[in-house]
């Protein structure tokens, strides 16, 4: 009788382990999640949770029930791996860019993206950003974005600022394929205010939805360039917007105007904020630099291929090159007007 009371202990006691490690090596997604915090949390890696799930994408959903431990457990790691106090965050918001987000806390584009390992331009709302660098040497590992909730019934999607094809596809758990086939798409072009459909069967975006063309419909890469190279020579002007002195941005303002383009006059970083980056810049397209004469966002230019562009610099208006160190190292991105 004895024996066998010990081995029904023994066998308690061994479910009671066997338990405790199963939901060791579980985790239930919270809204907010992401593969990367949920990794950082458990100390192991992205990958890890996508080959023990059986994860062919970065999408996960409230409520999934994840393995996060091989057959040996992960224990979450200690608080102290959190990034110090002393560094300062910032939760993105809808409608906010990189750019927005740097200036409002007085620190360069470039220091935001190294602080956070950011690789691209993309930000969602939830994500947090180190702000101000403080004494910790952690920063916020490449952040990926808290993955959405979407709505099971939602069919449409209103474009906002900031948004892309393959974005708003991992969003709803579709393809960019899917979404430009559903659209009538032909190019990975989008509109802010402009209204997607996100679900196969769902109705087609409303009429008044921008048809998806050129963004330079009405003008042409050939006349802003052509109408650029006129006013060579030209002296620069603050705040100049005629072709008897130009600054940069009203360099830019009366180009396009001339070429055929509507736009109103505003400044590099206010053109900054109502264009999207190009991977394979065309000539006629733009050309961005940051902490010039002041940090952030602070010079443009028309881009003329083969490493060339056009702009307003001290010396009037003058083609440079982009290998040169100084405009190398200003650099930001090639950009194209909505």
């Amino acid at each position: 009788m004895k024996k066998t009371m010990v081995s029904v202990v023994a066998t308690a006691a061994l479910s009671t382990v066997f338990v405790a490690e199963a939901s060791a090596n579980t985790y239930k997604v919270e809204r907010g999640d992401s593969l990367w915090l949920i990794a950082n949390q458990y100390n192991t890696q992205v990958s890890k949770l996508k080959e023990w799930n059986n994860l062919t994408s970065d999408v996960i959903y409230p409520n999934q029930i994840l393995q996060v431990g091989g057959n040996t457990g992960t224990q979450p790691k200690p608080e102290t791996s959190k990034p110090s106090s002393s560094s300062k965050t910032y939760i993105v918001k809808s409608g906010d860019t990189l750019i927005g987000i740097a200036n409002a806390h007085n620190i360069t584009l470039g220091e935001l993206k190294s602080w956070n390992n950011i690789n691209s331009y993309l930000i969602y709302p939830g994500q947090k950003f180190i702000v101000s660098k403080g004494s910790s040497n952690n920063p916020v590992e490449n952040n990926p974005a808290p993955t959405p909730d979407p709505s099971p019934s939602a069919t449409s999607y209103t474009v906002k600022p900031g948004d892309t094809l393959s974005g708003i596809g991992v969003q709803f758990g579709v393809s960019v394929r899917e979404l430009k086939q559903w659209n009538s798409l032909k190019s990975d072009l989008i509109y802010i205010g402009q209204k997607l459909s996100v679900k196969k069967g769902s109705s087609t975006p409303n009429e008044s939805t921008p048809e998806v063309t050129n963004p330079d419909e009405g003008t042409s890469s050939g006349n802003v360039v052509t109408e650029a190279k006129k006013h060579l020579g030209v002296p620069y002007a603050w705040g100049g917007s005629s072709p008897s002195g130009f600054d940069c941005s009203g360099y830019i303002y009366y180009v396009f105007n001339k070429a055929g383009k509507s736009i109103t006059r505003t400044s590099s970083e206010g053109y900054y904020n109502r264009s999207f980056y190009v991977n394979s810049p065309k000539p006629g397209d733009l050309v961005f630099f940051e902490n010039t004469y002041k940090r952030g966002i602070s010079h443009m230019g028309i881009y003329l291929g083969g490493g060339q562009f056009i702009h307003s610099g001290n010396d009037g208006v003058q083609i440079s090159s982009l290998s040169n160190s100084y405009w190398k190292s200003k650099f930001d991105g090639y950009k194209r007007f909505y």
